[in-house]
């Protein structure tokens, strides 16, 4: 006798979903994380609150004291009043600089440069992040201050032929534009810092090449030279800050562009070298 095999359902497995066709994990990589990670970085540091708080304090002081101590015939009635009142930018910028240095170079004194550029191995995402980070921060905090200085010192200067007000012409863009020659000339350091790699290094080159080699320059009986230095970072920072033109000296639009070109450079050589040297 023989026995019929009893036919059997053959089964079937469900397949699975398809995966996503584009993960991203939430560890990912991304310009947003980079730029986060540096923002924290920077407000972490203790030097960073020193270095901002010393640059709003000092340009507050000096303004409120040019404000309470100034005369009309005290022989000052040709300066521009944004430049009196804000005169204390000319040693807030030298503090934000260095804060642009140590953004940079500190990592490199401190070694945790290694564990930024081992999170970010395409190297350069790291530097346009501190760039940007330290950029804004500059640009707010000395349009911050500025506004708040400004206002203050016409408290002492409104009875007297300096008197101003936030809607005179040419008070608004000078504001703005003290403060984004600031910013610029930040990332000039930030460049040198992250191009010598050490903080006391680029300090000394700052200084040097940026403050005193103008002053320099602009000395020697050349035509030439006096117009070279006009264009120069902290000379074209001059032009931005005044609400009315200064003479001999570069107009707004172009002494921004050099400063903006000055940056460039500055960051430019700072990437090259990032890309072809060691940590």
């Amino acid at each position: 006798m023989t026995t019929t095999p009893t036919p059997t359902t053959p089964t079937t497995t469900a397949p699975n979903p398809d995966p996503d066709p584009d993960p991203t994990p939430a560890y990912a990589l991304t310009p947003t994380h980079v730029l986060r990670s540096e923002w924290h970085k920077l407000w972490s540091l203790r030097s960073t609150w020193i270095t901002t708080l010393t640059a709003a304090v000092l340009v507050l002081a000096v303004g409120v004291l040019m404000g309470a101590t100034y005369t009309s015939d005290g022989g000052d009635s040709d300066i521009d009043t944004v430049i009196l009142v804000l005169y204390g930018t000319m040693l807030s910028h030298i503090c934000l600089a260095v804060l642009g240095i140590l953004i940079t170079a500190g990592e490199y004194t401190t070694g945790m440069i290694r564990a930024s550029l081992t999170a970010v191995p395409s190297r350069l995402p790291v530097l346009w992040a501190k760039a940007s980070v330290f950029a804004v921060t500059a640009f707010a905090l000395s349009v911050a201050t500025a506004l708040v200085t400004f206002v203050t010192a016409q408290v002492f200067l409104s009875d007297t032929d300096q008197a101003a007000s936030l809607t005179d012409p040419g008070v608004l863009r000078a504001i703005a534009g003290n403060s984004a020659g600031i910013a610029l000339i930040g990332l000039v350091a930030l460049g040198l810092g992250a191009l010598l790699r050490s903080p006391a290094g680029a300090i000394g080159a700052f200084i040097g090449g940026v403050i005193v080699l103008p002053e320099i320059l602009g000395a020697l009986p050349y035509d030439a030279t006096s117009t070279a230095v006009r264009y120069f970072p902290t000379q074209a920072w001059g032009s931005l800050g005044s609400a009315t033109p200064l003479p001999d000296a570069a107009s707004p639009g172009p002494a921004l562009l050099a400063l903006v070109l000055w940056a460039a450079a500055s960051l430019a050589a700072a990437a090259v070298t990032l890309k072809r040297r060691d940590v």
